[in-house]
This record gives structure tokens, sequence and C-alpha cells, in this order.
């Protein structure tokens, strides 16, 4: 009993710091969705690399000539967009380089800064390799991704007709637990879809296709780390057209964005779930 009080306890304060965080956030006049916002790893057709939002508009990112390029039928064109969530520890080399890859492909690819948070306390272990520490913070990431969605919506170069949802690890749990339908398909990588209920399972729409990618021998997921997280998420794709689970045999390693066939993987299936410009023309 006295246990169970004592997280009870530490989960009330943490709760309330987070509160009072907040307000103070809201006093300087930046809370800590929109930080995650103007702090965002962007890649963009046309551009050179990796760059930070800040304050800047999407559109001036996008530079005047593309914002405002249109088709052959006098519309403005879009962009499909993909919308990527990191780890539990912030944004790493290997996903910049693929975010990178992605713009070079014609996407949009916009990474919030969920570190850039002014109360975020980590939800995983990166020396132990273990996970499941406050446990507010999924709630953080789900919040992140409507937030983004709600700023994307003053953009009227996002084709929202290609919208995708992608994630890792930490980031792959938000992907796959995310409810809404904006999402034309997602990914998520690094993560097993098993677990207790708070995490277990797949709450997108049955209708979204999902691309779902993880070493079988990911060392996160053994039984001596964390209970009944082994395995992956093909357990939960059979009603769902257009979805794979992709397991690969390497054993004792987690990151799965090192691979340029996974790398291509990805690519392919974003491009498989790609509404024609054709069938978009007239919206």
């Amino acid at each position: 009993m006295m246990r169970r009080l004592s997280f009870f306890t530490k989960f009330l304060l943490a709760g309330l710091l987070a509160g009072v965080v907040s307000a103070c956030a809201a006093l300087t006049g930046q809370g800590d969705l929109q930080l995650t916002w103007i702090r965002a790893n962007v890649a963009i057709p046309h551009g050179q690399g990796i760059r930070k939002l800040q304050a800047l508009e999407l559109t001036e990112l996008l530079g005047a000539g593309a914002a405002t390029d249109v088709g052959a039928g006098g519309e403005r064109r879009r962009y499909p967009v993909v919308l990527y969530l990191h780890g539990c520890t912030g944004m790493g080399r290997m996903e910049k380089e693929f975010g990178e890859s992605l713009a070079e492909r014609g996407y949009v690819f916009i990474a919030p800064d969920s570190m850039a948070r002014r109360y975020r306390p980590l939800q995983c272990d990166p020396r132990s390799q273990t996970g499941g520490k406050n446990l507010f913070v999924f709630d953080f990431r789900l919040a992140e991704i409507s937030y983004a969605l709600d700023q994307l919506r003053n953009e009227p170069w996002v084709d929202w007709d290609n919208l995708f949802l992608m994630g890792g690890s930490e980031g792959g749990v938000a992907a796959a637990l995310y409810r809404g339908d904006e999402f034309r398909a997602r990914v998520v990588f690094q993560w097993t879809c098993h677990g207790a209920p708070l995490v277990r399972g797949l709450a997108e729409p049955d209708r979204t296709p999902i691309l779902t990618i993880v070493n079988q021998g990911d060392p996160w997921y053994q039984p001596d780390k964390t209970p009944n997280q082994t395995g992956d998420c093909g357990d939960f794709l059979q009603r769902r057209p257009g979805s794979s689970s992709l397991v690969l045999q390497r054993q004792g390693v987690h990151n799965v964005l090192d691979l340029p066939s996974v790398r291509r993987a990805i690519q392919i299936f974003l491009e498989q779930n790609l509404k024609s410009a054709v069938t978009n023309e007239g919206r």
C-alpha cells in the first residue's frame, strides 16, 4: 500500500509541476507545445538539408518560388508531408539524414522537437535500454501530433490527401496510438506494439495502411528488460489492407534506419500510398 501511495504521490507532483511550468510558459507567450513546433527539424524540397523551423513560417522556408508554384491547371502546388516523431532522447543523425532523403523525393519532412519543452523528463534510460518511466510523456507526444496538425492547417501548400505519420521507438508508440484519421498512411518502427494496455496495439482506423519495422533481437524489448514486449506489430495488422510487418533478423540492435534496405522499404511504402496529382486536381 505504501509503495502504491508513493507512486501516486510522485505522479501527482509531476502533474502539478507540469501545470506550473505550463502556466509560467503561458505568461511568457510561448507554451510547451508551441516550442515543439517552432524548434522542429524541417527538411524541404529544393532545400539545404535539415533546418530548425524557429519562428519562421514554413511558407518562407519553402521559398517564394516553391510556395507559389502552380500546376498545369493553374492550381497552387501542394506538397506531401511526413510528420515525424523522434525517439525518447530526441532526433539522431540517421533520422535527420533520412528526413533529408525524403525531402529530395519531394516531401516536406517535419519533426516536432519534444525535447524543446520546458518540462520534459525522459521516458527511457538509454544506458540500461529500458523504458516505462514518466508514462505521461506519451500524452505529451499525442498532444504534439495534434498541435502540429493545427499548425499545418494554416499552410496553403499542404496536400491533405498525402499526409503521412512516421515514428521511431517512443515516437513509434505515439504514431501507433494516435486515433485521428488525418493520415493517409503510417510508418511505425523500432516498436513491437506489445506490452501493457497503455501502449499495446494500434489505435488508428482500420483502413489506414501501416508499415511496421522492428529487429527481432531488439534489446529494449527482451524479457530481461521489460515484460511482454517481445514480438512485432504484425499481430495487429490482419484486418488492415495494404499493411505489412517487416521483422529484421538482427540481434542486439535497436536502430533500423542505418540499413539502406529499410530506408528503401519506407520510401516504396510512401510512394505506393501517394494519391496521384491527377486525383488531387480540382479539390
